[in-house]
């Protein structure tokens, strides 16, 4: 299994849908699941939602970023 693809494509869902991003928050592991559309084991699982969670701190900081670098041009 490539936790790195699992990750991508669970962030891509999260970051086009605000509802999802909304129940990962609450449920992470029920969200996962539900759009890999398989039930793994706790400690992939658990894997998944670290990465996940960082590669969404990573982007928000980014867009932040651009925002502040577009207020100063």
């Amino acid at each position: 299994m490539d936790l790195k693809e699992k990750i991508n494509k669970v962030v891509e869902e999260i970051s086009k849908n605000p509802n999802i991003k909304e129940q990962f928050e609450k449920e992470p592991v029920k969200v996962i699941e539900g759009i890999i559309g398989i039930d793994l084991p706790d400690d992939i699982v658990m894997k998944i939602i670290d990465g996940v969670k960082g590669k969404l701190t990573v982007e928000g900081v980014s867009k932040v970023a651009d925002t502040i670098k577009g207020i100063f041009q």
